[in-house]
């Protein structure tokens, strides 16, 4: 019999908390499968058998939290498949269809406004079921679905399930609960939600921070999108967002003011001569922080690949504790969820994090006119005993000389300043 021990995750990491288990208790498995998923206070993982055979559950439930070295499960290696798992036919590949598929990106012309599609998209999401003429009723009177109450067999919306919610216009409900419910409802704090609490009041609590903010047209940075980002997807195989700029104007900014660039280490500053940064992905389980590493050093399309490789890492709960760990400055983008303005709270032990938001259009007075122009309010809230004034305000308003001037991206100073040696 072999023992499953939990493994070590990090130095400070004391306990993990069993998500799911990927294999049920009795069930054959073959070496390398996966058997459970655990999350730490930075990541979740998983976890592996060391051997095939049969796996025996230890004491824990999902949700339970176990400590580190503690016997997770275990794997009797003796054991062998049972004539029912042997026995069991190869799945065969679906035969091809005669008629040709559509491509997913294909765009399908219809008079049906797109709020519809999105509509549909959410309740084939939510496996939705209902009764021909309960689905008749909700596409004709545009109901939505979670305001009512399913009464049939397995949750299946009825007729007269969308009669009641007729007979209630205006009256919403929370979650799919009766009217005036007064349901409470409790629910454990996973290890994320506790890191990620315990981590922002330290910020509050540890740092004297302050906020400072500016505004940048994006006028630039769009043509540019604009007119190249087909061919950049063509050349590079990824598209061409906002954050591979934002991300190279913070590096150059940060390589002239390393203020903000370091951090307090006891009654010591440390300074970094690279530029890690941290980038806020929301995901179901919490906010998560990965890091890309020496963004000084990459190219834009580099920049967009890590980008889209770490933050589907942190969708599908793969990022290790390395990929969370070392970064020196963080950017987050609020403007993804319709913010127009806020107060980041900085990335501890880091110094500075910097607040993308909404780009709006908005009237501007240029030359003497008024003009309209797509602007963005930019954030950086920085610990007040290491930046000073001086140097919050300085990296801020270069980030946003960079950001309205990109080409300066290539060589980190005004074209025409350098070539008057200015």
């Amino acid at each position: 019999m072999i023992d499953i021990k939990v493994p070590t995750v990090g130095e400070s990491i004391s306990e993990v908390t069993l998500l799911n288990w990927n294999k049920k208790d009795g069930e054959y498995v073959n070496r390398d499968e996966v058997i459970a998923e655990l999350e730490s206070e930075k990541a979740t993982f998983e976890v592996n058998a060391e051997e095939a055979g049969v796996l025996k559950h230890g004491a824990y439930k999902e949700g339970d939290t176990i400590n580190i070295g503690d016997v997770l499960a275990q794997i009797d290696e003796t054991a062998e498949k049972s004539a029912n798992e042997q026995a069991q036919p190869k799945e065969e590949a679906p035969a091809k269809k005669t008629e040709p598929e559509v491509a997913t990106t294909t765009e399908v012309k219809t008079d049906k406004p797109k709020v519809e599609f999105v509509e549909e998209a959410l309740a084939q999401k939510k496996n939705i079921k209902a009764s021909p003429v309960a689905s008749a009723m909700i596409a004709d009177k545009k109901i939505d679905t979670a305001q009512l109450h399913p009464s049939g067999p397995s949750g299946k919306i009825l007729k007269e399930d969308v009669l009641a919610a007729l007979s209630n216009p205006g009256k919403n409900t929370f979650n799919g609960a009766a009217l005036f419910s007064r349901n409470v409802r409790k629910e454990k704090m996973s290890n994320l939600r506790k890191t990620i609490s315990r981590r922002l009041v330290e910020a509050k609590n540890l740092t004297a921070m302050l906020t400072t903010f500016n505004e940048a047209d994006m006028s630039r940075i769009m043509d540019i999108r604009k007119n190249y980002k087909e061919k950049f997807k063509e050349v590079h195989g990824i598209g061409l967002g906002f954050m591979s700029f934002f991300s190279k104007a913070c590096a150059t900014a940060l390589a002239e003011w390393p203020s903000v660039n370091g951090y307090i280490d006891g009654e010591e500053i440390i300074y970094h001569d690279y530029a890690d940064i941290s980038f806020a992905v929301s995901t179901p389980r919490g906010l998560t922080v990965p890091v890309m590493r020496n963004v000084e050093s990459l190219s834009m399309a580099e920049i967009e690949k890590a980008v889209a490789e770490l933050a589907t890492k942190a969708r599908n709960s793969k990022l290790t504790t390395d990929d969370l760990t070392g970064g020196t400055f963080t950017i987050t983008n609020g403007g993804v969820f319709g913010s127009l303005m806020s107060t980041p709270i900085i990335n501890i032990p880091q110094s500075a994090i910097l607040g993308m938001h909404k780009i709006q259009e908005r009237p501007m007075v240029e030359n003497g006119r008024v003009v309209v122009k797509p602007m963005m309010y930019l954030a950086l809230s920085y610990d007040h005993r290491i930046i000073d004034g001086r140097e919050s305000v300085g990296f801020l308003v270069r980030v946003k000389e960079l950001l309205e001037n990109p080409e300066q991206l290539l060589i980190g100073k005004d074209p025409v300043k350098s070539l008057l040696d200015l």
